[in-house]
């Protein structure tokens, strides 16, 4: 079998960004065993079989089979469950058309937000889990808004921020680095919320794998810690080992890896975007050397564009178009 560097890409895989993982971990793009790449050919030949088309490219699903141990059986059941909500959710298009015109007044509440890069260069993810009121927001919008919009920053997070920040690294980024504000958290706001972050976090594991770079719960309440001990114990290793329980002296670590001037002052860093970090999404993908349009984008600009044209047709026909009335 030929060597994971000589295979021939597969006809999905049309990228314009990086492709092989800073780190030789395995099973990771770029650093796969011939067992690894057969596994990913089986994947993709059953679901071809199955009559699938769609994210069959070799870095979604060695994704998916990263998240099931490179078990061709689980990780075909995860992509299939994932394709059947993604149908039932209408997520492929979520990002070319869903408008949150209420994230100024639900942000007020619940900030969650990307802006900017850690040191890696990943895109950093932010929650303030700690201001959540969900009866004030479900007066400004609804909880399946709330999930459609998280959804329709995953599929932003796909493409076009990953792509764009593996551009200006120069290497394959394909997780986040995530900070969770704990401050303000106390026992009595947990069951109003719990629905949501369950649902969230449901989400983010089944539909959306390996995209935790590492994992920041900062403010993190007296005891907090000892539970998660407990906790982290029905965890997968790889996944504690990404996460980091800090109090409130979080920021000399945090620090050490999100560049100063990337950090909100909020948290100890530097940033002061106009209007503030929270709505600015600023990051490569807003910088006209590394962004480019996402396939969404695209997709979008084409439909209107053949909306246009038979407008267009419609009208130049003109014994169609509506007469005025006399």
């Amino acid at each position: 079998m030929a060597a994971a560097s000589d295979k021939q890409p597969s006809k999905y895989d049309d990228y314009d960004f990086p492709t092989t993982a800073p780190e030789p971990q395995a099973g990771h793009p770029g650093h796969t065993t011939p067992e690894q790449d057969a596994k990913v050919e089986q994947l993709r030949s059953e679901l071809e079989q199955q009559g699938y088309t769609d994210r069959l490219d070799t870095l979604t699903l060695l994704r998916f089979l990263r998240a099931r141990k490179f078990d061709v059986q689980a990780a075909k059941t995860m992509f299939v469950e994932c394709e059947k909500w993604r149908k039932e959710f209408g997520a492929d298009d979520l990002a070319g058309n869903f408008e949150y015109t209420e994230k100024p007044e639900v942000f007020k509440y619940y900030p969650q937000y990307y802006h900017k890069t850690d040191k890696d260069g990943r895109p950093v993810y932010i929650e303030q889990l700690g201001k959540i009121d969900l009866n004030a927001m479900y007066k400004i919008t609804t909880g399946e808004r709330m999930l459609q919009n998280l959804v329709c920053e995953y599929e932003k997070l796909a493409d076009p921020r990953l792509p764009a920040c593996s551009r200006k690294a120069g290497k394959l980024l394909e997780t986040c680095c995530t900070i969770m504000d704990l401050k303000g958290v106390g026992i009595m706001n947990v069951p109003s919320v719990y629905g949501y972050v369950r649902q969230a976090s449901g989400i983010s594991q089944n539909y959306y794998p390996e995209r935790l770079g590492k994992l920041y719960l900062i403010n993190a309440p007296w005891g907090f810690s000892s539970v998660f001990s407990v906790v982290k114990g029905f965890l997968d290793p790889v996944t504690v080992n990404k996460i980091h329980v800090l109090g409130a002296n979080y920021k000399k670590e945090l620090l050490e890896q999100v560049p100063s001037e990337n950090l909100p002052v909020q948290f100890g860093g530097t940033c002061k975007c106009e209007g503030g970090c929270e709505l600015s999404d600023m990051g490569p993908w807003r910088e006209s050397e590394w962004a480019k349009p996402a396939k969404w984008e695209i997709a979008k600009e084409k439909g209107n564009g053949a909306a246009g044209e038979e407008s267009g047709e419609k009208k130049e026909g003109g014994d169609d178009a509506p007469q005025p009335s006399a």
